[in-house]
């Protein structure tokens, strides 16, 4: 083989790796969050709480539920944030 063959090879397989890579179809969870929020399928949505499951899904980090955009349609996602509460304000009152 000549020097040249082999990276024409390689060039050539990471090509076919480009252009194949985004035929496939890409599975989203109906429901996937972590610490800072997450996202709700519509469909889901439709079939359960979807506050209560979000209100949850924060709880389980320590944090509040704050809910940030819905798109009420087929393939749409409700989306929310894990806030942590805010501290609790001490009033601080002078004796007299």
């Amino acid at each position: 083989m000549h020097r040249r063959a082999i990276p024409l090879a390689a060039l050539a397989a990471i090509g076919l790796a480009c252009v194949a890579g985004p035929a496939r179809a890409q599975n989203v969870p109906p429901f996937k969050g972590n610490d800072t929020g997450g996202i709700i399928a519509w469909t889901l949505a439709a079939q359960v709480d979807a506050r209560q499951l979000a209100i949850d899904h924060c709880a389980g980090y320590g944090k509040l539920m704050k809910r940030l955009a819905s798109q009420r349609s087929y393939g749409g996602y409700i989306s929310f944030a894990c806030i942590w509460p805010r501290p609790e304000r001490v009033v601080l009152r002078a004796r007299y």
